[in-house]
């Protein structure tokens, strides 16, 4: 055995540790908060107990267990919607999408929805957007408006350092998508491929935006999307 193929293996052997140490670790929380959402009485606060429901799924998606964790879910996504905890749904669906199961599209698309229509934070907002991004073929004019949505949120809802660090990265989205898209590499080309698909209109953004989640969701909404918009603010 040479140097180089025995540095490897250490390597592995390290990994392989620390990927168990951090599976025990996943386990013991696991144990731990679903003590906790046992021992919540029947007539404990809805949303409490459905953070509880999202403690439990978190650990169980790190540990792989995609089926369960979706069941937990899914039941706290319900209860956010109801009692307008825009916030904690986003990161519920988010968990959905993560968990891999049939309505893992559908789950993200509602959740994008939200994410869109209230005030939640950037970063959440430009997490699922990114999904999109990820779900979306490579020359699809998909992945550029979710690209630019998330940039343009990115801008609208952060400040200071936060809208810096976040912009920076939504720029790279764009630059990404637009690579895989149409090969483009230099900005005054990215410049012309933004005029070009007319990505810089935010109103028709963001309804060819929507145009997107309805396609992801179809007819499977788990809330009543009309009843949310005629309690919005009018402006």
């Amino acid at each position: 055995m040479n140097d180089k193929t025995a540095q490897t293996g250490i390597a592995d052997a390290i990994q392989a540790i620390d990927q168990s140490a951090s599976l025990n670790e996943l386990s013991k929380l696991l144990a731990k908060v679903r003590k906790h959402l046992n021992q919540m009485s029947d007539d404990s606060d809805p949303v409490e107990r459905a953070q509880a429901l999202i403690d439990v799924a978190e650990p169980l998606l790190g540990l792989g267990r995609g089926a369960e964790a979706w069941q937990y879910a899914r039941e706290a996504f319900s209860v956010f919607v109801d009692y307008e905890h825009w916030q904690d749904a986003v990161e519920a669906a988010d968990i959905l999408y993560q968990a891999e199961q049939s309505d893992s599209i559908i789950a993200l698309g509602q959740g994008l929805w939200l994410a869109v229509t209230y005030p939640v934070k950037a970063q959440s907002t430009v997490t699922l957007l990114s999904h999109v991004i990820d779900e979306t073929p490579d020359d699809s004019d998909g992945a550029a408006v979710a690209a630019m949505a998330a940039h343009y949120i990115a801008d609208l809802r952060c400040e200071g350092e936060e809208k810096t660090s976040l912009t920076f990265l939504t720029t790279q989205l764009i630059a990404r998508v637009a690579k895989r898209h149409r090969g483009i590499e230099d900005q005054d080309t990215l410049n012309t491929w933004i005029e070009m698909y007319n990505l810089n209109d935010v109103p028709e953004l963001f309804k060819r935006l929507g145009l997107i989640v309805d396609v992801m969701v179809g007819e499977k909404w788990w809330f009543d999307r009309e009843a949310l918009r005629a309690r919005l603010p009018v402006h």
